[in-house]
């Protein structure tokens, strides 16, 4: 129980660093002078990183060690946080989150890894990792106050500064307590894959994110694009030709893994921009304070942590149909009633469509892992499952670039308030949902299931 406390340590770090930072921004940007593109950028160079990493760090793991990697991980996290908080400009500010991505990437992936083998009866397991995903739910249910409660009470800095103490004490507790481990073979490192996929992402988001600030016809937004085309087939090519490639593109001949894949990036880019946009919404139209804009979404988060274990319940009895069609429409229909937002939009309509949003989106993330590795051949589900990981973080770096280039654009050209500039974003928000459902029917019919077998036989 000690090794899954450290674990669920780490887990709780990187997850609340994705929601408390968000309360954050308004304060962030009163204190630095930061732009809205930059408010954009110290979210997503933090999920761009970590996304990009995941797999990496895994296989590093696997072959130097994953207690190592763990506790170096905790270190270059714990680090950021602290040079995060004494960031004097926004240029800065973003440069520090990037290291917390590289710390975070070394987390997640490492400490499930540490579980499979610390934990080898396949219940014990299993519970460990219900806990484990428990926690996720929890740290989007505290982000939101906790973060709103520090920035009053003590500035933006000391959402930062929690990051610290609790960092030092789980690299304490790793050298004391966790064991050792490799992996018997691990996989071969695939470094110009890994390079690719991080100049696809990172220039995509910047030519997103630039877009709405710069104008899309300027030059480094052209270029940026061009640089992650060239990015994304020279990483189809490199993958095809690999002998263990980073993401083994026959994957994705499974429908059931293609569609959880895409579930994800569809539900988490709706997440992604609901968090931006509400947190600059509640803050500079309505005029509330960190903390009580950080109590309006409270009921969206704990939707979410109530629906979060029904899911999997459904998802073991039943299948990931049910659950991921009414996700996609609770993401849906939230998103539309917030079409009509305005800057006095009644607070019983705004609680409406932030708890059917938290309902929608606990509903459609438990069966998307449960998805992803469904068919796969054992010693490819770790692998699944991590690329279904970085497809949520995808998401959510998609989310923010997009909608908030959208918001930034509007506003830019309108100059009116959040809530007006937000409505075609929402939309999007609502296209998202509707993609989750099309890909629930698409993805669990009979047929999209036997893709998967045929992949497993194929993988044997």
């Amino acid at each position: 129980m000690q090794v899954l406390a450290i674990c669920c340590m780490s887990i709780l770090l990187v997850s609340l660093d994705n929601t408390i930072v968000n309360v954050a921004l308004p304060t962030i940007q009163r204190d630095l002078g930061a732009s809205l593109s930059q408010l954009q950028w110290t979210v997503d160079a933090y999920t761009v990183v970590l996304a990009t990493l995941l797999i990496l760090s895994g296989s590093i793991a696997d072959r130097i060690g994953r207690k190592r990697v763990f506790a170096i991980g905790l270190g270059l996290f714990s680090a950021g946080s602290l040079l995060c908080s004494a960031a004097p400009s926004p240029g800065w500010l973003i440069a520090f989150r990037a290291l917390q991505g590289v710390g975070g990437s070394m987390l997640n992936p490492v400490a499930m890894s540490i579980i499979r083998n610390v934990f080898t009866d396949p219940r014990e397991r299993a519970q460990a990792i219900g806990v484990w995903g428990g926690v996720v739910g929890i740290s989007m249910a505290i982000g939101p106050v906790v973060g709103g409660a520090l920035t009053d009470a003590a500035g933006w800095r000391s959402i930062f500064w929690i990051n610290v103490p609790i960092g030092l004490l789980a690299i304490v507790l790793v050298a004391r307590v966790v064991p050792e481990s490799r992996a018997a073979r691990p996989r071969r490192l695939d470094p110009l894959g890994q390079v690719l996929a991080m100049v696809f992402l990172a220039t995509l988001t910047y030519a997103i994110i630039e877009g709405g600030d710069a104008g899309w016809s300027s030059t480094q937004v052209k270029a940026s694009a061009i640089i992650a085309a060239a990015a994304v087939v020279g990483f189809v090519a490199r993958e095809r030709r690999a002998p263990e490639p980073l993401i083994d593109l026959r994957f994705f001949r499974s429908v059931p893994f293609t569609g959880a894949t895409l579930t994800a990036i569809a539900a988490f880019t709706a997440l992604g921009g609901f968090l931006l946009v509400t947190n600059l919404y509640l803050q500079i139209d309505r005029g509330l304070s960190p903390v009580h804009g950080g109590l309006y979404t409270l009921p969206m988060a704990a939707l979410a942590f109530v629906a979060a274990p029904l899911s999997g319940r459904i998802v073991g009895r039943h299948g990931a149909r049910v659950p991921l069609v009414v996700g996609g429409l609770g993401l849906a229909g939230g998103s539309l009633i917030l079409t009509q937002l305005t800057p006095t939009t009644a607070t019983a309509d705004l609680l409406l469509a932030y708890s059917v949003f938290g309902l929608g989106f606990g509903m459609v993330n438990p069966p998307i892992t449960n998805a992803a590795v469904s068919g796969m051949p054992a010693d490819q589900a770790g692998v699944a499952a991590a690329v279904a990981s970085t497809s949520r973080l995808v998401g959510i770096s998609l989310g923010v670039a997009i909608i908030g280039s959208i918001v930034v654009s509007s506003r830019d050209a309108g100059g009116g308030s959040i809530a007006a500039a937000s409505h075609p974003g929402w939309w999007i928000c609502v296209a998202c949902g509707l993609a989750v459902v099309a890909l629930a029917l698409v993805s669990t019919t009979e047929r999209a299931l036997n893709t998967a077998r045929l992949v497993e036989a194929a993988s044997a």
